[in-house]
């Protein structure tokens, strides 16, 4: 069904067929259509930060911000899915139009800058939803709070979402948010995780259950700043790391005239720099901590490269709008033959 929509949605602007496409979904879960859209693969059970997920795939964040869609995502057989990300106060994001497709490149830039309706919705619409799956929030800080209070924003929203979201992500690593990346640098990054991870033991002793706290950074970071980020993932026993986000840069896609907008790109071309990244990252963090692979995941066989570069788990959001759902049992299924490829492997010789 989605080869029929999407020539009808690629000829609106991108952010109104965001829109549209999540109204579709919606509607299509409540008449129980949901199935006819891609299905739920067979389970592929997969145990990461102390969660056990149906499957390995999930939605990256920045799709449905406000969590008002998660039973309808769910139903597109996600393994997890990933909401937000989410401001202490709500905020409009830049000005349209901030979402602009390369259709040649399988690509997307957006700069819609931590577009949200503020915590306290997200909140609301979470406690709504019937949520059949491991559910991960994203949070991050208000454009208009400086790097030296940032802490504040993100200790807020950790403390409002904790009892409702099975992981956390910090999202350090948006370039749409004026100096947000400059969190990243070793000290900051050291101090805001660190406050970060005292204040998760914290709500762990005061909820009873202890939420898994995962850190999402750039594809843009070069050696020494991936090197410097990973000691401090490692020093602070964080959870988890995703890697990536959306990058600055614009390689393979230079000759084309959209790729002047300012934004961060994500799709195809992104594939080989956050993989580049992911696996130097898995070579210095400790094994106990997991990542997440996403970025540039537009077939099953590239979800079968991030976890040979060392991911747990895939996250996909702009393969599927080239794609469509089936993107999701694609990559299911990638995952599932390199895995029975690896246990034939190891088997014994009789």
């Amino acid at each position: 069904m989605y080869g029929l929509a999407r020539p009808l949605l690629f000829r609106l602007d991108a952010e109104r067929a965001h829109h549209l496409t999540l109204a579709a979904l919606d509607a299509a879960h409540r008449a129980g259509l949901s199935s006819m859209l891609g299905g739920a693969p067979a389970p592929l059970p997969t145990e990461a930060f102390g969660l056990r997920f149906p499957n390995p795939v999930g939605l990256a964040a920045g799709l449905d911000k406000n969590g008002a869609h998660i039973d309808a995502l769910f139903a597109l057989g996600f393994g997890f899915v990933e909401i937000g990300t989410v401001t202490p106060r709500p905020q409009a994001g830049n000005p349209k139009p901030r979402m602009f497709r390369l259709p040649q490149h399988r690509a997307v830039i957006n700069r819609l800058g931590f577009n949200n309706a503020g915590v306290d919705a997200l909140v609301a619409n979470v406690e709504r939803a019937r949520r059949k799956g491991v559910l991960g929030i994203n949070i991050g800080k208000n454009k208009d709070t400086p790097n030296d209070a940032a802490a504040d924003d993100y200790l807020h929203c950790l403390a409002r979402v904790y009892a409702l979201a099975d992981y956390v992500t910090v999202n350090i690593s948006s370039p749409n948010t004026a100096g947000l990346r400059d969190l990243q640098e070793a000290q900051a990054l050291q101090r805001l995780i660190g406050s970060l991870r005292e204040a998760q033991e914290r709500l762990a002793a005061q909820h009873g259950r202890r939420v898994p706290v995962l850190v999402k950074i750039a594809p843009d970071l070069d050696d020494g700043g991936i090197e410097a980020a990973a000691r401090v993932f490692g020093d602070l026993a964080v959870d988890g790391v995703i890697a990536t986000n959306t990058t600055i840069a614009r390689t393979g896609v230079e000759a084309d005239a959209t790729a002047a907008q300012a934004g961060g790109l994500s799709g195809a071309p992104l594939m080989d720099r956050a993989t580049t990244v992911l696996r130097r990252l898995r070579a210095q963090l400790p094994a106990t901590i997991p990542l997440i692979g996403v970025g540039g995941i537009v077939c099953g066989a590239d979800a079968a490269t991030k976890i040979a570069a060392g991911a747990s788990l895939v996250q996909v959001y702009s393969g599927l709008v080239y794609r469509g759902p089936a993107l999701v049992g694609d990559c299911v299924e990638a995952i599932r033959a390199r895995r029975d490829t690896a246990d034939r492997s190891l088997a014994p010789e009789r």
